[in-house]
């Protein structure tokens, strides 16, 4: 099982991004990417997503994809403060681990870190040292 420090650098191939700094939350059951602009379509007569995304820190580049709605979830964040997120599946890249994962989409501009990883993703794969930062390495 791999240790990672409290942030940690993986990637999102699947969604085009190579490099994206993440806070690693155990308050948190599923993981979630930052989000600006959401866009629903239908694909192939199936409810699909636009998604616009800042990947990094303080940055306004901007980054587009498309993913199929994988679901949509009542969730509450850290203040208390209840909203539905669509969420998409994807592949995440962190350490040794490659597979994919949950995450819900919703705005993190006021927050420090694009994306958050959740339990559910650190599940069986991952042990978490709060003591450490970059376990895993630096920005791929």
């Amino acid at each position: 099982m791999e240790v990672l420090g409290w942030k940690e650098w993986g990637q999102l191939p699947d969604i085009g991004i190579d490099a994206i700094h993440m806070k690693v939350d155990t308050g948190a059951k599923t993981s979630c990417l930052h989000a600006f602009k959401l866009e629903p379509f239908e694909k192939d007569e199936q409810p699909w997503l636009r998604v616009h995304v800042h990947p990094h820190q303080d940055s306004v580049e901007e980054h587009v994809f498309e993913a199929p709605i994988h679901d949509q979830r009542e969730v509450t964040d850290s203040g208390g403060h209840t909203e539905v997120r669509y969420v998409i599946k994807t592949r995440l890249c962190l350490g040794q681990f490659d597979g994919a994962v949950e995450l819900t989409l919703t705005n993190r501009d006021t927050m420090k870190f694009r994306m958050l990883l959740g339990r559910q993703a650190m599940r069986k794969r991952f042990m978490v040292n709060p003591e450490l930062a970059h376990q895993l390495g630096e920005r791929p």
